[in-house]
């Protein structure tokens, strides 16, 4: 009984994996040199909007301390 189990769940976990791979076969691809030149281009369309690169200003920076720390 517990070889046929053992057995089926290999043809299972094969069937899936088939399934899958066909999945990805049928895949549309591109060429990466299109790719690349997509993403510089839309980086650099979006870097004004990017915190990291623009930064944040300090009035409407979620993050920033509201009080200052005050010794006595």
């Amino acid at each position: 009984m517990s070889g046929k189990t053992c057995s089926s769940n290999s043809v299972i976990q094969a069937q899936k994996l088939v399934d899958q791979l066909r999945v990805e076969a049928d895949m549309e691809r591109m060429k990466i040199s299109l790719t690349a030149a997509d993403l510089v281009r839309y980086c650099q369309e979006q870097r004004r909007h990017d915190p990291l690169l623009a930064g944040i200003a300090a009035s409407s920076n979620p993050f920033k301390d509201k009080k200052s720390c005050v010794l006595l």
